[in-house]
């Protein structure tokens, strides 16, 4: 089985990333990825990876305990490092002789109001390999708030990239954080910010960005306050540049997507997406992460034991809630193209292991965050604008109404 790499956009480092399916939100029918047997948590034979802090943890200080353990086997690799920042910054740390444990190097530690991920590679004592993905925040300083942003500074990405906020606190003075965040890009188009709930403000303009637009976040929050009592503490420039067009269309009727590069068809595709009782969602979705391999089980996502298949090629995030669009060697081949057999994703033709000659190899190579994929003819609604990048599932007249600034 082949490593796996977790690509968050052309241009920033990679992460090495083992991903197992978790239960997200009721009623998902899709495939999620990122969940993290911890020390915390009851673990499943062959799932012995133990992080600490574990998955989602928050306030976590300097000085805790930050340590990645197997109880046999060794572990490979461990990266440790902190994102959706101005500029990716690894921990230091190394591997004990035995292979056991990783820690900090000394003297290293987190700094505060960051994120962090933490992806690790190890091998069992039966010599199977697997993989880990987590993420954790540390502490904010009481009475300050944080903005943790996709995309990726430096990155290259696809048209329909949106820029999004997570707010570690619930703002209250939206309009006051809204105009300290500045948007801009060359060349010049009206850009509009768009709350969903309190913590999570989201900028795009009324259509795909053109290619080889570059795009500047000028984040000046610093001292901005968001509710009573609470600042902000960032002041930082960062900004990406927007790559070529390419947009699929997923026919779930005609079994079929359609990959336009540049307004010009380029592939026709077989494909196969969710079953009649497990339909895949209507609307528009944006790529936001790419694995070469992740792990979907079935028990996990309210299926039972209808599958745990521990080696799904080429698969990318379209929702948060768990819509894939992945490789699929499982299914016979005249499957695809004729039949909907999934429980809501969207399936290529693919083989074990993987392959880039495969219908979903050729396209997973070809395929960058910040992608559009649109899917119709589904016996479903549309995709919630706030699950993922759905933004532009809203009409300009709908997204400009979430701006807490008038204009």
């Amino acid at each position: 089985m082949r490593h796996v790499l977790k690509r968050t956009g052309t241009g920033v480092a990679a992460a090495l990333t083992w991903a197992g399916l978790i239960a997200g939100l009721a009623g998902l029918t899709g495939c999620t990825v990122g969940e993290t047997f911890t020390e915390s948590k009851s673990r499943a034979p062959g799932d012995t990876i133990r992080i600490s802090p574990e998955d989602g943890a928050k306030d976590i200080k300097r000085g805790d305990r930050i340590e990645v353990r197997v109880p046999d086997g060794r572990l490979e690799r461990v990266d440790v490092a902190q994102v959706e920042n101005a500029q990716r910054k690894e921990l230091p740390g190394r591997i004990s002789d035995d292979g056991l444990v990783w820690t900090p190097e000394a003297g290293a530690n987190v700094v505060l109001a960051a994120k962090y991920s933490v992806d690790v590679i190890a091998v069992d004592g039966a010599g199977r390999r697997s993989a880990r993905h987590s993420t954790f925040t540390t502490a904010v300083p009481k009475h300050r708030f944080i903005g943790y942003f996709k995309p990726e500074n430096r990155s290259t990405v696809g048209t329909g990239m949106i820029v999004s906020f997570d707010f570690n606190r619930k703002i209250a003075n939206r309009a006051a954080v809204q105009r300290a965040i500045r948007v801009t890009s060359d060349p010049p188009v009206e850009i509009v910010g768009h709350w969903f709930g309190g913590q999570r403000l989201d900028f795009r303009p009324r259509e795909y960005w053109k290619p080889g637009t570059e795009v500047t976040v000028d984040l000046r929050l610093r001292d901005v306050q968001a509710a009573p009592g609470v600042f902000g503490i960032q002041e930082k420039k960062v900004g990406f540049r927007v790559g070529r067009s390419q947009v699929s269309l997923v026919d779930a009727g005609k079994h079929t997507m359609e990959v336009r590069r540049d307004g010009a068809l380029v592939s026709t595709v077989p494909i196969t997406a969710g079953a009649p009782k497990t339909t895949t969602y209507n609307g528009k979705m944006v790529v936001t992460e790419l694995y070469d391999v992740t792990r979907m089980n079935g028990a996990t996502v309210g299926f039972g034991g209808e599958y745990d298949i521990k080696d799904v090629p080429h698969a990318l995030r379209l929702t948060t809630s768990g819509t894939f669009l992945h490789g699929n060697y499982w299914a016979p081949p005249d499957t695809f193209g004729s039949t909907n057999v999934s429980h809501g994703c969207v399936g290529l033709r693919d083989v074990k292991g993987g392959s880039a000659d495969t219908p979903a190899g050729w396209f997973f190579d070809r395929t960058l965050v910040g992608d559009v994929v649109e899917v119709v003819n589904s016996a479903d609604r549309t995709v919630d604008p706030d699950n993922g990048l759905g933004g532009w599932n809203l009409d300009w007249r709908k997204w400009k109404a979430g701006s807490a600034v008038a204009g």
